[in-house]
């Protein structure tokens, strides 16, 4: 019997849904326009003289943000690990029109560094009207492929805990200047692809824990804009990442991932406009909406797409091809390029530097 009526329930939901869907796009659309509206005629657009910090704001979604901030004549606090690259963009975030440009070098998923570019901030400028968390870390490996899981961590460090550890050191001070927080998030939280489980899941972590923040705040007006993107043409999507001591690595599965997206410029400029008018969300391309209505309405259509598009008829192309090479530092020399295997890629974890290097192989699999 019960088989009977889940049969009846899937014959007959789906198009309930759709029908659903039909009625409700035009609704929200029209509700979404009003809400822009509503900002652009009754929010302050200007940031002379306003602070802001940017973390990861030395290559990528952070760097384009800095410019953005500094052609507006904020006070910009630009926090990254690697200082000589911070240097760079001073000069030029100045020339574009920055007001004053402080650069901290600090680890963002420690928490006391975070502490500390934060009291400087204060210190120097007596107060904090923005804070801009950028810093991400992505991947475009098979969960299953994993044989080694030191690196797991990395990603909810970087991904999670790198945004919550600076949100909670602005805080009382957000509360002073009645500021905003603005979170660089992605469209895998709701909208998970093969490849990026670990970066999804922290993701969606991400999201649910400012969206929590929001309701907490909302009498103290603080601001929080959630941004998200689908692929961008960051550093993160051309595969680098950053080992603790500042150097950079490049990701091997680069080679193999052919994928296109918006410039990174626009989407700052996007984030930054939407953040200065009190938007609670940006979306980078705006079509992905079209998703999300199909998830809530029916995510039965959704997944049987996915599952179209995804086929491999039943083999799968493991991620990793090529050959990926650390860049020493000296502080590490003991790093070295994997030459046992080609699908090997050393890399640490930033919550403990180990006395030697670790390697995180993937073993390509055929899936039956």
């Amino acid at each position: 019997m019960m088989d009977l009526v889940n049969c009846f329930l899937n014959l007959v939901v789906p198009p309930a849904s759709m029908l659903m869907l039909a009625f409700a796009w035009p609704t929200l659309c029209f509700i979404r326009s009003c809400e822009w509206l509503y900002n652009t005629l009754y929010s302050d657009p200007h940031m002379d003289a306003k602070v802001v910090i940017i973390t990861g704001a030395s290559s990528g979604i952070g760097e384009q943000i800095a410019y953005e901030y500094a052609k507006r004549g904020a006070n910009l606090v630009l926090v990254a690990r690697r200082e000589d690259r911070l240097q760079a963009i001073r000069q030029k975030a100045t020339q574009i029109g920055a007001k004053n440009v402080l650069i901290i070098a600090a680890d963002v998923v420690k928490e006391e560094d975070c502490r500390r570019f934060v009291n400087e901030t204060v210190n120097l400028y007596g107060r904090v009207d923005h804070l801009v968390n950028t810093v991400s870390l992505g991947h475009t490996f098979y969960f299953e492929e994993a044989t080694d899981t030191s690196m797991f961590p990395h990603f909810l460090d970087i991904n999670f805990w790198g945004n919550v550890y600076p949100t909670f050191a602005a805080l009382p001070h957000l509360h002073k200047s009645k500021g905003r927080i603005i979170v660089n998030a992605s469209v895998e939280n709701w909208l998970p692809l093969p490849r990026m489980s670990l970066y999804a899941a922290a993701k969606a972590a991400l999201v649910n824990f400012y969206e929590t923040l929001r309701l907490e705040v909302i009498n103290d007006e603080i601001g929080i804009t959630i941004a998200t993107h689908g692929w961008v043409g960051a550093d993160m999507s051309r595969g680098k990442f950053m080992l603790e001591e500042g150097a950079d690595m490049q990701w091997k599965e680069e080679r193999e991932v052919r994928a296109s997206g918006g410039t990174v410029e626009e989407y700052a400029r996007l984030i930054v406009s939407g953040a200065c008018r009190g938007d609670a969300y940006v979306k980078y391309p705006s079509w992905h909406d079209t998703f999300l209505l199909y998830r809530v309405f029916a995510p039965n259509v959704l997944s049987w797409t996915f599952r179209l598009l995804l086929s491999t008829n039943g083999k799968r192309k493991t991620s990793m091809e090529g050959v990926g090479k650390p860049v020493s530092t000296a502080t590490y020399n003991a790093m070295e390029a994997a030459t046992t295997s080609p699908s090997k890629l050393q890399a640490t974890s930033p919550r403990k530097l180990p006395p030697g290097p670790i390697t995180f192989s993937y073993s390509p699999q055929k899936m039956d």
